[in-house]
């Protein structure tokens, strides 16, 4: 198997461009969009090919890892998944976590990344949180987690100003709500 035929590009490609190949050919293939889907099986194979040709071309580059690859001695499973993570394809990074028994700082870690892309802030603090316990000396999850942490205090100094202002008596819609809804819980309890 060629590596740049499986990927469609050109023996001797950058890095920027094997890693612009493999990211159009994993939205391709991606396991979502096959849900369902007769073809689903060969997708699946198909993305493994095209992983597997990753790899190999990404091994003998010289940087040869993705952008949360700053530690040493990861499993491969653990670097799939960071790897489907750069790729955007967080539920087939989910999957490779969800399949794994080792819970280690890194799968914690991993956990996290895929909450914060996805917006869930509380699981993502918790198991950034959990990684940073685990191994409080790794860089790379202290530096997720503070930035992460620093995300949601921007967002509660932005919310605290945009709630009900209790102190507004000129909004006699909301009074007026307001005590239809307690004489209403009041009158229930009887």
């Amino acid at each position: 198997m060629n590596p740049y035929e499986v990927l469609g590009i050109k023996e001797g490609a950058s890095e920027e461009e094997i890693r612009a190949a493999y990211r159009e050919l994993v939205k391709k293939y991606h396991p979502d969009k096959y849900q369902n889907n007769p073809l689903a099986d060969l997708a699946e194979e198909k993305l493994q090919e095209i992983n597997e040709a990753y790899d190999m071309l990404m091994k003998g580059s010289s940087s040869g890892q993705q952008s949360y690859s700053n530690s040493t001695g990861i499993s491969p499973d653990y670097m799939q998944a960071r790897r489907y993570i750069d790729a955007q394809n967080l539920t087939a990074a989910e999957d490779i976590l969800n399949r794994t028994r080792d819970r280690s700082a890194e799968w914690f870690f991993l956990k996290g990344v895929i909450a914060s892309r996805r917006g869930w802030y509380d699981e993502a603090v918790n198991n950034l949180q959990t990684a940073v316990d685990m191994n409080p000396q790794n860089a790379e999850y202290n530096q997720h987690l503070r930035s992460i942490m620093a995300q949601g205090q921007m967002f509660r100094n932005q919310a605290a100003g945009r709630g009900y202002n209790s102190g507004m008596n000129d909004d006699f819609c909301c009074r007026a709500i307001q005590c239809y809804i307690c004489a209403d819980c009041c009158c229930d309890a009887f």
